[in-house]
């Protein structure tokens, strides 16, 4: 199973956990890794070497970052560059994805990344309403 590491600014990673629980349950080798305003990147450097500490040495970890070029993103992307066959990692954090996410843990990491991709665009949908006079 693919241990996740859900990372945003704030609190918006714990939160979205919290929202996840209440659909899927309790899910296991899931982390959240927060980014405060007072915190540096060396701060969030830690935060994620413990997060990663929870799981299995041999665990692919797939990275769901709220927002591509934030600190999150850029520390997370310098884990991933070091292990690139064990790692993955994808922007543009939702609450569809993350669930998505939960069902496709069992896959390899590199086909789970092709999947999220694919469904997280697709999931991006408004509500047309027509007149009905």
């Amino acid at each position: 199973m693919i241990a996740i590491i859900v990372a945003s600014h704030g609190k918006f990673s714990e939160s979205i956990l919290e929202s996840s629980r209440m659909i899927f349950g309790d899910q296991e080798k899931v982390q959240a890794v927060t980014f405060m305003p007072n915190e540096s990147t060396d701060d969030l450097k830690k935060k994620f070497e413990n997060a990663m500490a929870t799981f299995a040495p041999e665990d692919q970890i797939l990275f769901l970052i709220d927002l591509f070029g934030g600190s999150p993103f850029n520390v997370a992307s310098q884990i991933v560059a070091e292990n690139l066959n064990k790692y993955a990692l994808i922007t543009g954090l939702n609450l569809p994805l993350l669930l998505e996410a939960y069902t496709v843990r069992d896959k390899p990491v590199a086909a789970v990344v092709s999947h999220l991709e694919k469904t997280a665009k697709a999931g991006v949908k408004h509500l047309e309403l027509s007149s009905l006079g």
